[in-house]
């Protein structure tokens, strides 16, 4: 079995289609030439310099190194992972069909293999730093090998994507090869990893107060134990009588959060009359929470850990000095440079 990286879009505006779909695309735009036909990666080269004129030999070459493998490379019984651009989290399916040319299809989908998603939503902070290097390669499509990588995503399947507690190695070959990708989301892993092992079951409730208190909420923290659905109760005001009237319930556990939590807060803030519901889930959110976002929008938002950390960040200055403390955080700025420079 081989594991292989893939993207959906540069942004991951492509996900849900290949979520919902079961199919993972080369979305290679204005390619809808049967790329089984090439013999060699010379000659798919060859015709990819025709085909795209204005674009530089060493992207091309780049370009065929990715097409290449995901036509000729790639079997039947493969892994495909693909790190969430919209979510701190993975995906993972299994390969069940050979390369397929459709060319009516729309662009950028002319190419694609059939897949079953096996495992969604995975958190992020569940794998070894050395694991995340890799899932942020700079290729769209890449198989992953380097350290062990193939046997121990098996393992963490087998076990329910709990997280290792493996050592990570080789640190200083991945942090060059993961600095000419993103460095952002590396910081981002980093941060997730000291947070949920600070503050994880009650203490990340602590954290979510001191979010609110900096954003100008007085705020109400149930104590340790049963908590009745109500883990922070907070408005605006000195004290506490302003509106909207928030009732926030956080989860840290290792799972994405089901529907079932989500109808919990709403008959939380029902009984507590808040206006309005904040749910806050370390692991994320299943799909069956995704599809009521539109549906409750004027009256619930979700954090995910992607959200906690960026709501960390923006309030950072404003948090109380003993949270600053216990989270040592240092602005840098980087050159923002092209992708392909």
């Amino acid at each position: 079995m081989a594991l292989w990286l893939v993207r959906a879009g540069r942004a991951g505006e492509y996900e849900i289609k290949f979520l919902e779909e079961n199919r993972i695309y080369l979305t290679w735009e204005n390619l809808w030439e049967d790329l089984k036909l090439f013999k060699d990666k010379k000659e798919l080269y060859e015709f990819l310099l025709k085909k795209y004129p204005n674009d530089k030999p060493a992207t091309i070459r780049n370009w065929t190194g990715q097409i290449w493998p995901f036509v000729k490379e790639m079997k039947i019984g493969d892994w495909v992972v693909l790190p969430s651009k919209k979510k701190s989290s993975i995906h993972f399916a299994e390969i069940i069909s050979e390369y397929i040319n459709v060319p009516e299809n729309p662009d950028p989908f002319f190419h694609y293999r059939d897949v079953k998603w096996f495992a969604t939503d995975i958190p992020r902070s569940n794998f070894d730093q050395d694991l995340l290097y890799s899932f942020g390669a700079f290729m769209t499509i890449c198989r992953i090998s380097r350290n062990n990588a193939e046997k121990r995503i098996k393992e963490m399947y087998k076990k329910g994507w709990q997280p290792s507690a493996r050592p990570s190695t080789n640190d200083q070959e991945n942090e060059q090869e993961f600095s000419l990708s993103d460095l952002e989301l590396f910081a981002k892993d980093q941060i997730a990893k000291f947070l949920i092992r600070k503050f994880k079951g009650h203490g990340m409730a602590k954290l979510i107060e001191a979010i609110l208190q900096a954003q100008g909420y007085t705020t109400y923290r149930s104590p340790e134990g049963p908590d009745r659905g109500i883990d922070i109760l907070a408005a605006p005001g000195p004290l506490g009588f302003g509106s909207p009237r928030l009732c926030v319930q956080v989860k840290t556990s290792a799972t994405p959060v089901d529907r079932p939590i989500l109808d919990q807060l709403i008959g939380t803030m029902q009984k507590v009359n808040a206006e309005q519901g904040l749910l806050v889930s370390w692991a994320g959110f299943k799909t069956s929470i995704d599809k009521e976002i539109a549906n409750q929008f004027f009256r619930v938002r979700l954090w995910d850990q992607n959200a906690i950390i960026q709501e960390l960040i923006n309030n950072y200055e404003k948090l109380d000095e003993d949270i600053r403390a216990e989270i040592p955080l240092k602005r840098i700025w980087i050159l923002a440079t092209p992708e392909n420079e």
